[in-house]
């Protein structure tokens, strides 16, 4: 009868793990199916360290290093002042309206640059502008506010 207190698996399908190093009375002793010598029957598996080039200079050392690059960088959307009559007089510029209208691709770091010519005086709001821009917006009466974000 069958039930569950006698069910086995199907013959052949488990296998036992192979046990390896425990002398050579187990078939797996002595080199412990490592084949002999080298580097890859050492303990540690034999992996190299990443780039490792089998004692050969790694070219990360072999090529020359110049400069480098600041952790604290800004890096600024610009927005130039031409592309700020898309707005109506009075209107409060900031660097999220710039992005609805898609003028800018992120609310990181907008600077405000002065290429061109503003005919409308706005309120913008901005991380940073530059001379030109800020002098030409409080030229039409606009007010350039500089936030911190």
């Amino acid at each position: 009868m069958i039930g569950l207190y006698n069910l086995k698996p199907a013959k052949g399908s488990k296998h036992r793990k192979k046990i390896v190093g425990r002398g050579v009375g187990s078939g797996h002793g002595r080199t412990a199916t490592r084949g002999s010598k080298g580097q890859k029957s050492r303990s540690g598996d034999g992996s190299k360290k990443l780039g490792f080039e089998g004692g050969q200079m790694p070219i990360s050392r072999r090529v020359p290093k110049r400069g480098f690059s600041s952790r604290f960088r800004k890096e600024y959307e610009i927005v130039n002042i031409r592309d700020l009559n898309k707005f109506e007089a009075g209107v409060e510029v900031t660097p999220s309206t710039l992005k609805r209208v898609g003028l800018v691709s992120k609310i990181r770091f907008v600077k405000i640059l002065g290429f061109g010519e503003i005919k409308k005086p706005l309120t913008i709001s901005a991380y940073a502008f530059s001379k030109s821009a800020f002098d030409k917006i409080h030229a039409v009466g606009g007010i350039a506010k500089v936030v911190n974000k």
